[in-house]
């Protein structure tokens, strides 16, 4: 499978969160990224998370499009992302979803990888088409 790799840059807007009962409300957040290196395209993610403040735990799920070029191929994709912080453990999985792929990106499958060093995001695309 190609793995593509580069960096991005994101915007965050935090938007009203939802009020689950009982003083309990997930956080909302909007990020606008642009992807450099074999990815060079940009993205729109809707967040929603959760947690508690006080042990550190959190959860987050995330849906993002992503339109531009993949190693010289248009066309657009969306990810599903679950992130848990459990008392300093983190986890994140990014996976595209099956059928979303558009013009010559259409029937891309696969995983994205993120870290962030040094203050920079860092991605890893291994997708197969």
């Amino acid at each position: 499978m190609p793995i593509a790799t580069g960096t991005f840059a994101l915007q965050m807007k935090i938007e009203p969160g939802l009020d689950l009962g009982d003083g309990v409300q997930t956080g909302s957040f909007r990020f606008d990224k642009q992807f450099d290196g074999a990815l060079a395209a940009t993205s729109v993610v809707q967040m929603i998370s959760a947690g508690n403040p006080a042990t550190g735990s959190a959860a987050y799920v995330a849906i993002e499009r992503i339109a531009g070029r993949l190693d010289g191929r248009s066309g657009s994709f969306m990810t599903c992302h679950r992130g848990i912080v459990d008392g300093g453990d983190a986890s994140l999985e990014v996976v595209i979803v099956p059928g979303s792929g558009s013009d010559g990106l259409e029937g891309i499958r696969g995983r994205m990888t993120i870290r962030i060093d040094a203050g920079t995001h860092h991605y890893e695309l291994d997708y197969s088409l």
